[in-house]
């Protein structure tokens, strides 16, 4: 089959596309014959070694298919299902044995490129508005990168749970998308200072929960702006990672909460992973829930769309079809 696989670390340069061997289910596993591949944030961690994997690695945590085989004592899934996933490595491929546990059945409203491209984002947004931070009516909170794949989703759920909305975004092209997702203030991080733009919002108050995918650019400025008791999301580093943290710092400012979450411990069970999936689904299928697909590259391109993600040229979701 044809796959992208890297055979040591670096840029994307380093991302090959070849022939690779067909996988073979194991015990527990279903093969998926791919339709759409979801690219997100976490490939490029693992293609730049910042996450360690066995090489050479074919990348990917995010796909949707149909099943076409079955390893040994699977029940959760038949021959023909429509499935989506997101936590399984080697989505850059025509197909993938994927823990059958993973998989989850698609509605018949929503189509593989949906599904591919809402599974990991769209359970992200879902566990940070939910869990990590549970937004009530009347929360005000922050999010960066708002014009991004998750972004614009965690905009667009947080306004369902009542809360007051402020993004951080790049360019007008970005505001327009934040704005139409729901946010109620949008800041351009990059004709104004989002540290006290939010405090002149809050009028000093502070926001109750910071949104961070960004990490070293903006996590002590986040700090800043949080309420006494406010909870900093730290759920990505796309401008790179935050340093060491002496934890003092929480307590001179303001007895604050600083969470690292990450969506496997999120959906850790198969029901934790079917609710969380299911209602993701479920809203995009009712017209709940809007996604922006900002672009689609063919598989052999990969390498072209890590350098558009990393160089902040996309928005909303991004796509590989093999």
């Amino acid at each position: 089959m044809k796959a992208v696989r890297f055979h040591q670390y670096g840029g994307p340069e380093v991302l090959v596309y070849e022939e690779a061997p067909e996988p073979i289910p194991a015990a527990g596993q279903a093969l998926v014959q791919i339709e759409a591949i979801g690219l997100n944030y976490i490939d490029t961690y693992h293609r730049a070694g910042l996450y360690p994997v066995a090489l050479p690695c074919i990348p990917g945590m995010e796909a949707a298919g149909t099943v076409s085989a079955l390893g040994e004592g699977v029940q959760e899934v038949q021959v023909g299902d429509r499935v989506a996933y997101a936590g399984a490595l080697g989505a850059y491929a025509q197909q993938a044995a994927v823990p059958a546990a993973r998989l989850v059945p698609l509605p018949a409203q929503v189509d593989f490129q949906t599904a591919a491209a809402a599974m990991l984002q769209g359970m992200t947004a879902h566990y940070l508005v939910h869990g990590s931070y549970a937004l009530k009516q009347g929360d005000i909170a922050l999010i960066h990168a708002a014009a991004g794949g998750v972004g614009l989703l965690l905009v667009q759920m947080a306004r369902q749970r009542g809360a007051r909305v402020i993004a951080t975004v790049s360019t007008a092209e970005k505001e327009a998308l934040a704005r139409q997702a729901g946010a109620h203030e949008v800041i351009r991080y990059t004709e104004q200072d989002f540290e006290p733009e939010v405090k002149r919002l809050t009028g000093g108050r502070g926001v109750d929960v910071v949104y961070d995918s960004v990490g070293k650019t903006t996590f002590d400025k986040g700090l800043n702006v949080l309420r006494p008791r406010g909870y900093m999301v730290l759920f990505g580093q796309s401008s790179g990672p935050v340093p060491p943290l002496d934890p003092g710092v929480l307590n001179t400012k303001g007895s604050l909460f600083l969470t690292r979450p990450t969506l496997v411990h999120y959906t850790s069970t198969r029901p934790e992973l079917l609710a969380r999936a299911t209602e993701v689904l479920s809203w995009l299928g009712e017209g709940k829930l809007e996604l922006r697909i900002g672009a689609r590259f063919p598989l052999a391109q990969a390498a072209e769309a890590h350098r558009a993600l990393q160089g902040r040229l996309t928005t909303g979701k991004v796509l590989l079809l093999p």
